[in-house]
């Protein structure tokens, strides 16, 4: 997932650089959200470690 969240953050980077504003806001909204769904697993799979 890791990757998903790399691969809209390059995307929504060269977009804005050519000036595509609309695709790099929609990037960026989809790499920050898969970026809080990963880390959000992380921590549960950090928990469930811990406890076991």
């Amino acid at each position: 997932m890791l990757n998903w969240v790399l691969l809209f953050l390059v995307v929504a980077i060269i977009a804005g650089v050519f000036g595509f504003t609309g695709i790099a806001a929609q990037a960026a909204d989809v790499a920050r959200i898969l970026f809080f769904i990963f880390l959000v697993l992380f921590l549960i799979s950090l928990v469930m470690h811990l406890f076991r």
